[in-house]
């Protein structure tokens, strides 16, 4: 069911490169919303890798939206669209397009882009789970920058 074939030569993690071949499998719509994925045994199994490889990019797609599990029921792709709308989605498709384009314009090739997406991803998680705490919220200094700015100083 999934095609998964380890790239040897790459610095990336097992788990991280069946993570991003997954995602691209949903992407692309070769795996299809309310598809059930195989156990996380299953997979290790068919493609030889370790159970806890597996589990930690199907943890990781969870968390990210592109699957759902369910516990005695099995691992589900999520259907995105029909969680925001046809139209939100279409919306969310277009500005994240035209900020990959803007930085493809930049000269950036798309594993950068991704990766760039990631760390800023991870920082706004950061900072939104690190907002209430006295001194936890990492703050990027050009927000700083701009909001002196704004406010002539």
């Amino acid at each position: 069911m999934i095609s998964f074939k380890v790239d040897e030569t790459s610095d990336v993690p097992l788990w991280v490169q069946l993570r991003q071949r997954i995602a691209y499998l949903i992407n692309s719509g070769m795996l299809k919303p309310g598809e059930k994925l195989p156990t996380v045994r299953g997979l290790a199994s068919e493609i030889s890798i370790n159970y806890n490889t597996v589990n930690k990019a199907y943890l990781s797609l969870v968390s990210d939206g592109y699957l759902e599990s369910t516990r005695g029921r099995g691992v589900f792709v999520t259907d995105i669209a029909s969680q925001l709308g046809d139209d939100e989605f279409d919306q969310v498709n277009g500005i994240m397009d035209d900020a990959i384009a803007a930085c493809r314009e930049l000269g950036m090739g798309y594993e950068d882009i991704e990766k760039a997406f990631a760390r800023h991803i991870k920082r706004l998680r950061y900072n939104a789970e690190h907002e209430g705490e006295p001194g936890g919220r990492i703050l990027d200094f050009r927000e700083e920058k701009s909001k002196r700015h704004a406010q002539g100083a």
